[in-house]
This record gives C-alpha cells, structure tokens and sequence, in this order.
C-alpha cells in the first residue's frame, strides 16, 4: 500500500482532493505511449485528447472516474479548487474508460500559470450511479460527489504535472 499511497501524500492529493485510502484496483493511465506515475510531468499539447485508463476488477462491478485540477487557477491562490476536467461513470470492470458513460466530456488541462496537479480517482460503485453534469466545473467537489453518489473512499488515485508551454515550443 505505501508505494502507492507515498507520492500521494507527498503531492498533496491525500489530503486537498481525496482522503487516505486503501488501494484496492489496478488503474493504468496512458496519453499516447505514455504511461501516467505519480508527479511525472506532461505537456499539455500532449493531453489534449482523452487518456487511456484501463482498471481491472470483475466485469459485473461499476467504477466512476473522475479527473481534477485543484491547482486552479494557480497553485499558489486555487481559488477555483477543484477545477472539473472529467467524469465517467458506470465503467465496467476489467475495461477502460471509454466503456463507461461521459457525464461530463474530457477537458485537457490547461494551466495558466504555474504547475498543476492534474487528479484521476477511481471509485467502486455500490449500484448503477444516474449522475447529471454540475452546473460549473469549477469549484467542484469529488469528496461531495463522492458521498452523493455512495461512492465511498477511492480504489485507485494517480496524478500528474502539467504547466503552460511557451507558444513557440508546442508539439
């Protein structure tokens, strides 16, 4: 559990988005050939499309997952804490994402000034979960979700690094 459960900490996940947790399914997250660790940085030219996040866990079991900045608009006055970038639930266990249902559509990160964290939390659904997209994507809340929602503490937690890329340097 500590391996994973460490860099969380660390950065500041546990704590500001999530609670501490027991890790408990297998998330992998991939942008192209990238595979997503903890605190890795990325450009956000190379975020701009959805990633690949593969789970494990049984066919019949449900997952929710949800992508935040609570970094917005800038690390050091996160004003906008969490910023909502997506939402995807009833996702069948053993696939990946784009099997679930888009409750809110895949916003690639964007940051202004400084570097943001950029959160993807996996929950377990106890039942299918009917969920209607906020009225805003800032200042949303995944542990308010969550509990809305019955989703209880997280199965599965990773995040990366994102900042602005100077205008002549994109990719």
């Amino acid at each position: 559990m500590a391996r994973f459960v460490d860099p969380l900490v660390v950065g500041r996940v546990i704590g500001e988005v999530v609670d501490l947790f027991v890790p408990s399914i297998s998330m992998t997250v991939a942008y192209g050939p990238k595979d997503i660790s903890n605190g890795c940085l990325l450009k956000p030219s190379a975020t701009a499309a959805p990633p690949l996040v593969r789970i494990s866990g049984r066919r019949n079991d449900l997952y929710t997952l949800i992508m935040t900045d609570p970094d917005a608009p800038s690390p050091s006055d996160p004003t906008m804490r969490e910023y909502l970038h997506w939402i995807v639930t009833n996702i069948p266990g053993g696939t990946d994402a784009s099997k679930g249902e888009d409750v809110v559509e895949y916003m690639g990160p964007r940051p202004p000034v400084g570097i943001h964290r950029y959160v993807l939390v996996l929950f377990e659904q106890k039942t299918r979960v009917q969920a209607g997209a906020p009225e805003a994507r800032a200042n949303f809340n995944t542990r308010a979700f969550a509990a809305a929602h019955e989703l209880g503490l997280p199965t599965a937690v990773v995040y990366f690094n994102s900042q602005k890329e100077p205008a002549n340097r994109r990719r």
